[in-house]
This record gives structure tokens, C-alpha cells and sequence, in this order.
């Protein structure tokens, strides 16, 4: 029995991450704003003790972008509708810290924190796509560096504005008609280069005392931000050896930061394509490939160079290499990969078809996904995995063949641990900045 246990997560992704994949037989079209559909996803990843469900957001789209980008529910909206018809899976969503109001964010995850009774995650992001200055009045998208710095500022804010309340502030005493320990509550008071915050929030701590906090960026600035302050961090890798050298950097950066590393979850994300033998997990992989135009492919390649419009240029000619500057800009990490590609002598089309077809590294019967994960798991090439759904009907197989397995060989859990997220995950409860500094106070 392995002492180290799996983490997963499930992506609600509506009609599926890529361009094509709503055009598959089975695929709901709708899906993407569908709440029945939502909510089956929802069950059936609780049914497989999914440690929590992920929504993933942006705040730009144009023609080019994918249909699920195009038109889908708002992360915190239908993770509220998701939390009414689940009990112990945790909920997960994206915000940018670019183009959300600090105080607002705290106040809204807070609030999904304790409809959820401590189930809730925020994916801080700080947005790559330009066109996303537009729609919130401004002239310009901050630089890649700037992002990250605001990052820092904004996430201490909405920190400091969880610890608002501390734990017992709410006397709620009838007979003597105290509701509250004004003593209790705390302004923040905070002034710095981006952001002016006076609090306190206006809803106090949940039962996990804060939301736990992921974050998606691979860069060198995303690492630093991550091993600081995160406590889960998504990423990609396409081989193990690649995964067991991002896992290093990212706890060892967490360990300079003075931090215990296991309190950081690495979880690369994954598709896998399950079948009951090779041939039938191959057939269906090809399916999946089979549904990918060569159009949407360069559409999907746009994607991290700031929706980039490759479909200008020779698909048979030599990637563009003046639009590396786009990338670097938008998408640091993903558009290095794209890069690296490039550097092998391969076309513009071959890249983009290989972006938005990636071969999976989890694609066999289910003994040969858990084979995978398990050595992924015990060579410390990750802490678990963010999985994408592949085909539709392919969650519960993954629910009813793979897990089981995974369960029998004791690397994952058979049940939930506790109510709350961090429970779960095995991650601290944040100690309230304000309890502690009146401790302090008191011993002296």
C-alpha cells in the first residue's frame, strides 16, 4: 500500500477544450451552458471521489476563439449552482486579478466558500489576452512582468480581507444582545502600488478558513508565484522526465521560500482515453484526432500567442518566427513549447495539428492508465493530475474501471477525508493573520 495518495481533479469544460470536439455523435452542443449537463458531470466525479471540479475561465473571446470559449456560464456562478447538488467535492474556478475588483473577488469566493460549507478554490490568474483591456475600459493589457507583480499585491489583499473576521467574532448571543465582538473585526487598511483597500469583508471566515489557492502558469515568474503562495499548481508536461523536472524546481522553490513543499500539489493536466484493450483506446483516440480541421488546429495554435491569426500564413511553410514577441507577451510557457516545436523543422500545419490533437501519454485500458498514474504518483513527476474529459461517456469509464483500481492498489482514496477542500487535499487551515498577531499581544 503506497503511503502517498493521488490527487485528481475534473475540468467541467461543457462541449470540450478543443474547436472540433462539439462536432463528435454523441457531444451535447449546448452543453457549455447547460446546467443538467453541469450537474451529471458533477455527480459522476463525486461518485469517483474527485478531490474537486474545475471551471476555467477567460474575459475575451473573438470569431476565432473555440465554441466553448464562445458562450459558457461564469466560473462562480455555476459553481454556486454546482454546489446545491454536491456534498463533498471541491469547486474549483478561475478570476483574474487584472480585471476583478479585489474586494468583490474576496467577497464572492467567500461566499462560495461557506454555500459550499469549505469547499472552495480560486485559480489566480492574471490574464494573457489582450483584447481582455477593451472590455474593462482600458488602453492597454499590463506587460507579462507587471502582471505578476499585481498578482503578489492582489492576492495578499484578498487574503488579508478572508482575515477579516476572526473565528469567534460572531457572539450571536440573544440574552445579551451581543451579535458580534467588534474587537473581532478588522479593517485592512491596505495601500500599495496597485491596489487601495480599506475591509473589512462583509462575510466572515468559512469552515476552511480561506479558499485554497491554485494557480496555471509555468513561466519563470508563474513558478516563483506558485512556489510563494500557491497550494495546487496546474501545469503541462509531455513525458514523465519533463514532469519530474518541473515537480523539483517548482517544491524546491517552495522550500527557498521557506515553505514545506508537500503544502504545494503539482497537477499537470491530462486527457486520458480509456478503452477496454489498446486497439479499442487507439481507435478511439483516432476518433478524437479524426474531428480536428487543419483550420481550427491554427486557430488552436493562436490561442497563447494572444489569438495570433496563423491561417494568413503557408501551412506548409516554417512557423512565422516574428510572432515569438506575441507569446512571450501572452502565454509564456505554452508558446515555449510551441517554439520548441518549431526548432525540430517542423511545418506551421504539423505544429497546430499536434497542438490541438496532443497525443495523450494516458491513453490504454484502464490497468495501463493506473500503471501511469501510479509512476507518475511514485517518481515524483506530480501529486496527482487536472483531467479533461477526452471523448463524452469517457468520465464514467474512467469512474467505474480506472478508479477502482487505483483504489485497490492503495493510492487513492475510497472515500472523502473530511467536509471541507483542504481536508481533502490534505492542506493546512491558514492561520488568521489577526488571531495570531492578538496572541502575540496577549504573551507579551
Amino acid at each position: 500500500m503506497s503511503t502517498r495518495q493521488l490527487k485528481l481533479g475534473f475540468i467541467l469544460h461543457g462541449v470540450g477544450p478543443g474547436w472540433d470536439d462539439w462536432r463528435h455523435p454523441a457531444a451535447q452542443v449546448d452543453a457549455s451552458t447547460s446546467l443538467s449537463f453541469y450537474t451529471r458531470q458533477a455527480q459522476v466525479a463525486e461518485r469517483g471521489k474527485f478531490d474537486y471540479l474545475f471551471v476555467a475561465d477567460s474575459v475575451s473571446i473573438n470569431a476565432r476563439s473555440s465554441p466553448h470559449y464562445l458562450n459558457r456560464f461564469e466560473p462562480l456562478t455555476i459553481l454556486s449552482a454546482v454546489a446545491a447538488v454536491t456534498h463533498r467535492i471541491g469547486l474549483v474556478g478561475t478570476a483574474t486579478v487584472s480585471y476583478t475588483e479585489a474586494y468583490n473577488l474576496a467577497r464572492q469566493f467567500a461566499s462560495l466558500d461557506h454555500i459550499s460549507g469549505g469547499r472552495a478554490g480560486w485559480n489566480v490568474v492574471t490574464s494573457w489576452l489582450e483584447g481582455s483591456a477593451a472590455n474593462f475600459g482600458r488602453d492597454r493589457h499590463l506587460d507579462h512582468d507587471v502582471r505578476y507583480r499585481l498578482a503578489e499585491e492582489y492576492l495578499e489583499v484578498v487574503k488579508g480581507l478572508w482575515d477579516s473576521w476572526e473565528d469567534d467574532a460572531l457572539v450571536r448571543d440573544k440574552a445579551s444582545g451581543q451579535f458580534l465582538d467588534p474587537g473581532k473585526l478588522h479593517e485592512l487598511n491596505h495601500k500599495g502600488e496597485f491596489l487601495s483597500v480599506k475591509g473589512p469583508l462583509n462575510i466572515s471566515r468559512s469552515p476552511q478558513g480561506q479558499p485554497v489557492i491554485f494557480q496555471a502558469g509555468s513561466s519563470e515568474d508563474g513558478r516563483n508565484f506558485a512556489a510563494r503562495h500557491a497550494e495546487a499548481i496546474f501545469t503541462h508536461q509531455e513525458d514523465l522526465a519533463e514532469g519530474q523536472a518541473f515537480y523539483a524546481d517548482v517544491k524546491a522553490r517552495a522550500r527557498g521560500f521557506g515553505r514545506d513543499p508537500e503544502q504545494l500539489l503539482v497537477l499537470p493536466g491530462g486527457r486520458p482515453v480509456v478503452g477496454s484493450t489498446e486497439e479499442e483506446a487507439e481507435r478511439l483516440h483516432g476518433e478524437l484526432a479524426g474531428l480536428v480541421s487543419l483550420e481550427n488546429a491554427l486557430r488552436a495554435l493562436g490561442r497563447s500567442f494572444n489569438d495570433h491569426n496563423f491561417s494568413v500564413y503557408d501551412p506548409e511553410g516554417p512557423f512565422p518566427q516574428h510572432v515569438a514577441e506575441e507569446g512571450r507577451r501572452s502565454n509564456q510557457s505554452a508558446s515555449e513549447k510551441v517554439l520548441k516545436a518549431a526548432e525540430q523543422g517542423l511545418t506551421l500545419g504539423e505544429i497546430a495539428l499536434r497542438v490541438a490533437t496532443p497525443r495523450s501519454h494516458f491513453t490504454g485500458t484502464p490497468e495501463q492508465i493506473a500503471d501511469r498514474f501510479q509512476l507518475w504518483l511514485e517518481q515524483r513527476g506530480s501529486d496527482g493530475f487536472n483531467l479533461f474529459e477526452s471523448l463524452p461517456g469517457q468520465l464514467e469509464v474512467f469512474v467505474d474501471h480506472v478508479v477502482p483500481i487505483l483504489q485497490a492498489r492503495g493510492i487513492y482514496k475510497r472515500d472523502y477525508p473530511g467536509g471541507t477542500l483542504r481536508e481533502t487535499l490534505g492542506l493546512e487551515v491558514p492561520e488568521n493573520r489577526n488571531t495570531a498577531a492578538r496572541l502575540r499581544r496577549d504573551a507579551a
